[in-house]
């Protein structure tokens, strides 16, 4: 097994870890698990990193590699729908169609037909990026004493209901947007790629 593989099993096997300790009643664990977390997304930049440089791909990896970084996004949408930082139906929306497009994109990928990812998809994956580390910071920051008592007002003004639920908003109607016209602008390579497993 490749190095970039073991990355990618390793950012899975965190996923989980990091949604247990994220929802610990342990102080001491939430904190460490923004560490988990970190350690998690690194491995997606430098497992792509050590591919590119060293020449690694693989079938498998293109299938497992971005299947990966949805697993661990989705353990902190689900980690804040239990904290009832955001609304449920937000997630499964953004998980759904996520899972549905990479799931199509991988195994595309996988066969050796590449299908194109718009700019707005890749905008929409950074806005989706830029909101969960934006809760995961702020909530965690909550439970560090030094910032807590520092900037109080701030962190709960920034995590106020209103604007966690305006900002997933956004998030979702532009996952699903995107999730529509990427199905629709590869329709074609999509269609023959299906039916030539029958």
């Amino acid at each position: 097994m490749s190095l970039p593989d073991q990355l990618t099993y390793l950012r899975i096997i965190l996923s989980p870890i990091f949604y247990a300790m994220f929802l610990s009643e342990s102080v001491a664990l939430k904190q460490y698990s923004l560490l988990v977390f970190f350690v998690a997304a690194i491995t997606d930049w430098y497992d792509g990193f050590i591919a590119r440089r060293y020449g690694y791909s693989s079938r498998w990896g293109k299938f497992i590699d971005p299947l990966a970084d949805k697993i661990l996004i989705t353990f902190a949408l689900f980690a804040f729908v239990s904290l009832q930082l955001i609304d449920a139906w937000f997630v499964w929306l953004i998980v759904t169609r996520d899972f549905i497009i990479t799931l199509l994109r991988s195994y595309a990928e996988y066969k050796g037909k590449p299908v194109i990812t718009s700019l707005s998809a890749k905008t929409k994956t950074f806005g989706l990026y830029i909101a969960v580390y934006y809760t995961l910071l702020l909530y965690v920051g909550k439970y560090i004493p030094s910032l807590h008592q520092s900037f109080r007002n701030e962190i709960e003004n920034l995590l106020h209901p209103q604007v966690l639920f305006g900002m997933m908003l956004v998030v979702t109607i532009a996952t699903t947007w995107t999730g529509v016209v990427y199905i629709y602008e590869n329709w074609k390579i999509l269609r023959e790629l299906f039916l030539s497993e029958k």
